[in-house]
């Protein structure tokens, strides 16, 4: 496919940072991969989220100036420009979807972690942990940790 860069430097250059995104998306979740622990994991999935959206902005902004350039170009350009706009949709969709996978796999461990032998609570604890600050979640598990021990 053509690039956009002969049609507009505007859409060139917007086309290149979100090339850039997709490439850190791409480094980010194979590092996410290689990650452990749990908390280490939801830092950099915040993290790769911030990249989806400036992704979304960036592709917003593209078809924005593709929009505005529409009556310049014939309609074979438009075409081929509104094309390379669905690709970086699917592709970001593709982000999405690995990013709530693994959104769901990092809660999994969580909840997996307030189970306890032959308790029947743990969705329960789990959707309480969901709505805790790290404090409260600490100060809880000291709780039960303390009342274990007695």
């Amino acid at each position: 496919m053509a690039s956009s860069t002969g049609v507009s430097e505007e859409l060139g250059e917007i086309e290149g940072q979100i090339s850039d995104i997709f490439r850190a998306l791409s480094n980010g979740f194979q590092k996410l991969e290689k990650i452990k622990d749990s908390n280490r994991q939801s830092r950099q999935l915040e993290e790769l989220t911030g990249k989806m959206k400036e992704c979304k902005r960036l592709i917003k902004e593209f078809d924005r100036e593709v929009k505005d350039l529409e009556y310049k170009n014939d309609a074979d350009t438009t075409k081929m420009l509104n094309e390379k706009k669905q690709s970086m949709i699917k592709e970001l969709n593709s982000y999405v979807a690995l990013k709530k996978q693994y959104a769901s796999n990092i809660e999994n461990k969580r909840v997996d972690l307030f189970e306890g032998p032959g308790e029947g609570f743990a969705e329960e604890n789990g959707l309480l942990a969901s709505n805790m600050s790290n404090q409260q979640l600490m100060d809880q598990g000291n709780r039960m940790m303390d009342e274990t021990d007695q």
